[in-house]
């Protein structure tokens, strides 16, 4: 039976009408995009070649850099490794996770991720992703911490650095069973296993978080690549480093060369980031002369490379927002339409808005403190509100003795970025009301912390 004259002619409108805004609208991002999460280990801001006028080499970072939104204001949520994984992963301050100091063999209650945080991982799986981890754990020891109970399905890497003896001898965590390697340098292995997992779950949504141990200690790398440093006047320890990631660099290359080969780039969502500052235990290097390092709340030790990329859909540019680790799971969750259950609240807000340029992004004081053991507050704090940035100093990296006796002091960033000027006493209205802001915060989370364990 032949249909009606007027339903071709819909039919004829609306094929138009589609036809006009599919012509002058961009093409939609897709539903469920791939997400790559890329972590360096005590790299810095000076060491990406972009910002450090050619004095290490990295070529791929440095286009991701320029095809990408750049975080001028980039912060972890730690100045040290273990709680600010534990921030990137669940999206909340460290205390309430329970990951608060660094060895987990001497300290295993104060390095697990609590049992009732909720990873980003497991909102992943939970949305039908492929999820895997390559490289560095470090969020507990023992089969009820182990990252396959944590969201993700394959895990191929190490708990902790206590497996790592060297980049030329180590072993790994392959599926839960313990294999020794010799014969490959560790971070080309760890670039190797991405790649096949990208390979493999190419078909399907994955969500892969490759959490590089370069540069971290034991510093080592191909001795060709640290002589090339050498030769240019360069100290054998800042040679090294900067060879150890010219290796992590060329491997990120290799694994986003992959993603493109397979045809997945603009449906792939990469962020990259460093969990810390420098390592002074490493030697000292460029840093943009910013105050403090790794194990300080100081601009050096919390200021990190922060990147998200996202051809054809994110407009490449730089952005002076603040934006923090607790970000970027609140992030992903709007970006790929992930569903977190009821469950501790996050700390971060979206940069979803911003990354769109639909909004100025989130506006909102940030925290940060961190001791060696059980939290001690009044040790190595900071608050950042707008240009303003309270510190409690910085004593040791070592276990603290009691509280501090030194009194907060109180930067403007905005003109004193590198955090030389106190100008406390010029400004105590404001000094009280953030070190009062600072230790309710304090008092928050470490109510967080100590809650009953799940049942």
């Amino acid at each position: 039976m032949r249909a009606p004259r007027w339903s071709s002619f819909v039919r004829l409108l609306a094929g138009a009408a589609m036809f006009a805004v599919n012509v002058g609208a961009a093409p939609l991002p897709p539903a469920s995009p791939n997400v790559i999460l890329i972590l360096a280990d005590d790299m810095g801001l000076g060491d990406l070649s972009c910002f450090n006028g050619g004095l290490s080499r990295t070529p791929n970072l440095d286009r991701l850099v320029g095809e990408g939104v750049w975080f001028n204001q980039g912060y972890s949520a730690s100045a040290v490794c273990a709680p600010a994984r534990a921030a990137l992963l669940t999206g909340r301050y460290p205390h309430r996770t329970g990951v608060v100091s660094l060895t987990m063999t001497t300290e295993p209650e104060l390095t697990r991720l609590r049992r009732d945080e909720i990873t980003v991982a497991d909102l992943f799986l939970a949305r039908g992703y492929a999820t895997g981890l390559v490289g560095k754990w470090h969020l507990g020891m023992g089969a009820e911490w182990h990252p396959r109970r944590r969201g993700f399905q394959e895990f191929t890497g190490f708990i902790g650095g206590e497996n790592i003896e060297s980049y030329f001898g180590y072993d790994l965590d392959v599926q839960g069973k313990n294999t020794r390697f010799e014969s490959r340098y560790l971070t080309d292995e760890l670039s190797a296993r991405a790649i096949d997992f990208v390979r493999r779950h190419r078909a399907a949504p994955f969500f892969l978080h490759l959490a590089h141990y370069a540069p971290h200690r034991p510093i080592g790398a191909p001795p060709e690549t640290i002589q090339r440093y050498l030769d240019r006047g360069i100290s054998r320890d800042v040679a090294t480093v900067y060879a150890m990631i010219e290796n992590m660099d060329r491997g990120i290359g290799e694994l986003l060369a992959e993603v493109r080969e397979l045809g997945l780039r603009e449906r792939t969502i990469v962020v990259f980031a460093s969990d810390n500052g420098p390592d002074p235990l490493a030697g000292p290097r460029f840093n943009h002369q910013r105050r403090g390092t790794k194990y300080e709340i100081y601009e050096g030790g919390i200021r990190v490379p922060l990147l998200v990329s996202w051809p054809g859909v994110f407009r490449s540019r730089t952005t002076d927002v603040v934006a923090h680790f607790t970000d970027i799971v609140p992030t992903l969750i709007e970006l790929c339409r992930l569903e977190r259950p009821a469950g501790p609240p996050l700390d971060g807000a979206s940069l979803a808005g911003l990354l769109h340029e639909r909004d100025a992004g989130p506006r909102r004081p940030r925290f940060w403190q961190w001791n060696r053991g059980v939290p001690n507050y009044t040790h190595n704090a900071a608050m950042r509100e707008g240009e303003w940035k309270l510190v409690r100093p910085y004593v040791t990296r070592n276990a603290v003795a009691g509280d501090s006796a030194l009194g907060p002091a109180l930067y403007n960033l905005q003109i004193d970025p590198l955090e030389t000027t106190d100008v406390a006493g010029q400004h105590p209205e404001r000094l009280a009301r953030m070190n009062t802001a600072l230790a309710e915060w304090a008092r928050g989370v470490e109510r967080d912390r100590v809650r009953p364990a799940p049942r």
